[in-house]
């Protein structure tokens, strides 16, 4: 398959087989920490490494943000970052390499001109970002919720359950009740903050989760890798749950 077919079915390769379904990644436009005044965005792995798991399962492919256009890594996300933090990260650092990954990042579609009924799955990418982008952001609650009520899979991970946070369904019952999810710990966020220096994030995911009545907020150990599923919500605690959060969307597509 040559590049412009691939440009042409957003990138995505399938073996020469038919695609099984078409799912939506949707990630943070960029914006600017408060705290830290980092410019900030989403976590690589959290793109790649479900990027990966959905491509070798067959699935086309689409990448949204919240604003449209391109999008930033956060540095420290980075294989290539001077921190050497991800530097272990070899699936991102692979799709770095990729001319159609960079123009991937450059040319994002916005969530406001998107229809969950032309898509199968959605997926939520962490990062700093989200924690400003995606909280009380009402167009992306609206299509989550769409993609929820249809009974597609509906994913977050990381920071980007913030969303979760606020959500409802149509009739305005939060999308979290009575449901069992994850998101970043705060063991995870006192080891961010202490190798900073200072709080890097304005709320804690899992302090505003524990105030939500009939709902049950679990974490494990920091940064082990961490998922749940309850019905057709699928959640990730951090960036290393990443891939196998993608698993269970492909597992309950396969399902359906």
């Amino acid at each position: 398959m040559d590049s412009k077919i691939i440009e042409q079915e957003h990138y995505v390769y399938n073996h020469g087989d038919s695609f099984k379904g078409k799912i939506l990644l949707v990630a943070s436009s960029p914006a600017v920490s408060k705290q830290t005044g980092w410019p900030i965005g989403f976590w690589a792995a959290e793109l790649t490494h479900p990027l990966l798991v959905f491509q070798e399962a067959g699935y086309e492919v689409e990448l949204a943000s919240t604003e449209g256009g391109e999008i930033l890594m956060d540095s420290y996300s980075d294989p290539s970052d001077q921190s050497g933090y991800s530097a272990h990260d070899v699936i991102s650092l692979g799709y770095l390499q990729l001319p159609w990954f960079q123009d991937l990042l450059l040319h994002t579609s916005a969530i406001k001109d998107l229809d969950s009924r032309d898509y199968d799955a959605i997926f939520l990418v962490g990062g700093q970002g989200p924690m400003y982008t995606y909280r009380g952001n009402e167009a992306l609650q609206r299509l989550f919720s769409s993609f929820y009520q249809s009974g597609k899979p509906s994913a977050a991970v990381c920071h980007a359950t913030a969303l979760l946070l606020d959500v409802t369904t149509a009739d305005g019952v939060p999308l979290v009740k009575g449901k069992t999810w994850t998101g970043f710990a705060n063991s995870e966020e006192d080891v961010a903050d202490q190798a900073v220096g200072q709080p890097i994030q304005p709320y804690r995911i899992e302090d505003e989760a524990r105030k939500l009545p009939e709902t049950m907020f679990k974490v494990s150990k920091a940064f082990h890798s961490f998922t749940i599923r309850d019905g057709n919500l699928i959640t990730g605690q951090q960036q290393n749950s990443g891939s196998a959060a993608a698993r269970l969307v492909v597992q309950l597509l396969n399902d359906l």
